[in-house]
């Protein structure tokens, strides 16, 4: 049982890593101009989508953001194939017509990213709507972001899930900032899990930097949505150690601020408890983490060198 815990954990390590070091790539990659348009990098922010994925069944499904590389990649989706999508390449996940904010694969129950902010709440909603009509015991993660929960979506999508009792777990990544604006300007009370209370639903506060806090969070919400309870909302408290999206110059938060965040890394704090509980040593570390850089490097080779869509599929599975 020790053995396949250490191996559970020592991959939720490998994952965490992987997504931070695709997110330095794609940011480098953009400032370069090897890429293009925009990404929103989730570094930072690695705990949430591998703690809350590792509380899912194969047969749940996630709702993503404009953030959305972490989650995919925590999903299990493949690096090289996101990387793809964002070279605008054939063998991307929305075969080069997507981008970085659009991109789906059902297959692992991920209905997709999305850039409209607060979309998935309405999409999590009908989708959790689907799995009661249909008798499923799935459930649906919405990931949704601090500045979403000030939009419409929000509230109308809370109230109908209570009222239907859906089996959907709203999960904020709450970082701190919509964009540049801080939270506390723009939420009125202290913690958005406070605003479950009005829908008469669970409202839990988690620290959104600790995998093993955010993991079972989301277990025992999972456990109680698929019992029939009804819907829940979890806030991560976590922050984004990058800007909001590529260019932003962050002039909104002090540097000081961002070392503060910094020695609270959800990565090297992980790092840390898994070397002192014995189930990591620094070369095993090393390993990863080399391993996770040549898992990145695979992928920018991969996007490289795959083709560019044909011209004449562009309007294949469009709907307007």
């Amino acid at each position: 049982m020790k053995k396949a815990n250490r191996a559970t954990l020592i991959g939720y390590y490998r994952t965490m890593v992987v997504i931070r070091r695709f997110e330095e790539a794609v940011e480098q990659l953009f400032a370069r101009g090897v890429i293009r348009g925009t990404t929103h990098p989730s570094s930072g922010q690695e705990a949430v989508a591998v703690g809350s994925c590792a509380a899912l069944g194969k047969n749940d499904y996630i709702t993503s953001t404009h953030r959305g590389h972490g989650h995919f990649i925590a999903r299990g989706a493949d690096p090289r194939r996101i990387m793809a999508e964002l070279f605008g390449k054939s063998s991307g996940y929305s075969h080069g017509r997507g981008g970085s904010q659009i991109m789906a694969d059902f297959r692992l129950g991920f209905l997709g990213s999305n850039g409209i902010t607060g979309s998935g709440l309405a999409i999590a909603t009908g989708a959790g709507l689907a799995m009661k009509l249909q008798g499923r015991r799935s459930v649906v993660l919405c990931f949704f972001g601090d500045g979403a929960a000030s939009q419409g979506t929000f509230h109308e999508s809370l109230n109908m899930a209570s009222l239907w009792k859906l089996p959907v777990i709203y999960l904020c990544e709450n970082n701190l900032y919509a964009m540049s604006s801080p939270v506390a300007e723009t939420v009125s009370v202290p913690h958005i899990a406070q605003r479950a209370e009005a829908y008469g639903m669970k409202g839990v506060i988690v620290d959104g930097n600790d995998v093993l806090a955010v993991r079972d969070a989301v277990a025992q919400s999972c456990f109680r949505a698929r019992n029939g309870n009804g819907p829940e909302l979890i806030e991560c408290k976590t922050y984004r150690l990058s800007g909001h999206s590529r260019g932003d110059p962050r002039i909104y938060r002090t540097r000081e601020e961002e070392a503060l965040w910094h020695q609270r890394d959800p990565i090297l704090r992980f790092r840390t408890w898994l070397i002192d509980n014995g189930f990591l040593d620094k070369a095993e570390a090393k390993k990863i983490e080399s391993g996770a850089a040549r898992i990145v490097a695979s992928a920018v080779r991969f996007a490289r060198t795959s083709s560019d869509p044909d011209p004449d599929a562009m309007c294949r599975g469009l709907f307007a």
